[in-house]
């Protein structure tokens, strides 16, 4: 049997991913646990708990979903109850990514631009609470995705596989509640993303342009400014972060408004259709998403390379230390 081209790239792409994504996941949480990037504890329990949830959203979506679909196509997991949970788990994991994000680009916003709020809501209390609340309302509303799916076929008495029942296509509760579900995710985060970050722009820009005047004024010197140095560093791993975000979910966000997935039914078509592909090529994208921001912390932190750099010769430094 030949497999379409889309599905062959899939087959190796999620494996590299998984083995890729739990890596660079658990680096990133335990040298942000550590505390030792010169990062406050606010950014710090943003930082770790957008990690955390990109783990998780390996785990549960690339590995158990994904890789087991592909390479393990009978396997307890697909019993209907084991499956339905695989789901809401996928879920709940993407939600938590998604709104860990807009809530540290809210955070950040709040501490450029609200000096007056900025001391009572940049704190790690705060960071926490919040983190908690995403938590477990992305849990509670993922459950719901449970109980959409009935056994695709029964032997001896256990339920196999998931299928959608058939109300969810006709009912108007269903229709209504995934157009908010999409909205929710990732249309609404994308477009407060985009307006918070529009915002503190303004902020730094307006800022420098102030501190720039009165450092001439009171100095007439060209000396480096470490509050305008520390802004520019804050701005550059918020950006980084953000675009990331919604570049790697921008396929999946066309597709989903040009043809929304649950009125196409994929089984009865070619899997080489174009729009298929265009839904696969935005999962994998929005997947992908899970293994960025370890690197974009790299790239824009002096300190988290270093501490990067100080993990992978440790080990070394041990090995070496056995021989002598």
């Amino acid at each position: 049997m030949e497999y379409p081209v889309i599905f062959e790239i899939e087959s190796i792409y999620y494996p590299i991913l998984a083995a890729i994504g739990v890596i660079v996941n658990l680096t990133a949480i335990v040298i942000l646990k550590r505390g030792k990037c010169g990062l406050s504890k606010c950014i710090t329990q943003y930082l770790v708990a957008m990690s955390t949830a990109d783990l998780l959203l390996v785990i549960f979506n690339v590995i158990l979903n994904r890789i087991n679909n592909i390479y393990f196509l009978f396997s307890f997991l697909f019993i209907t109850p084991m499956c339905a949970l695989r789901v809401v788990l996928s879920l709940a994991a993407l939600d938590c990514s998604v709104w860990f994000t807009v809530a540290f680009t809210f955070d950040r916003f709040v501490a450029i631009c609200c000096t007056k709020l900025r001391p009572r809501y940049c704190t790690k209390r705060t960071a926490t609470v919040v983190v908690v609340i995403i938590s477990i309302v992305s849990s509670l509303r993922s459950i719901t995705w449970y109980f959409v799916f009935v056994p695709s076929v029964i032997i001896d008495n256990v339920p196999w596989f998931c299928m959608q029942t058939p109300v969810y296509f006709i009912s108007p509760f269903w229709a209504a509640y995934e157009w908010i579900d999409s909205i929710l995710t990732p249309m609404l985060p994308i477009l407060l993303i985009l307006a918070f970050n529009a915002l503190t722009v303004k902020n730094i820009i307006t800022a420098n342009r102030l501190r720039r005047g009165l450092r001439c004024e009171a100095k007439g010197d060209k000396q480096i400014d470490q509050e305008v140095e520390n802004r520019r560093k804050s701005i550059i791993l918020l950006f980084a972060l953000s675009a990331n975000f919604m570049l790697l979910w921008i396929t999946y966000v066309i597709h989903s408004l040009n043809w929304p997935v649950r009125n196409f039914n994929y089984t009865d078509k070619n899997l080489s259709d174009p729009v298929y592909v265009a839904q696969q090529v935005g999962f994998m994208l929005r997947l992908l998403s899970s293994c960025t921001n370890t690197c974009i912390y790299a790239l824009t932190q002096t300190k988290f390379r270093d501490e990067l750099k100080n993990g992978l010769k440790y080990p070394l430094n041990s090995i070496l230390k056995l021989f002598k």
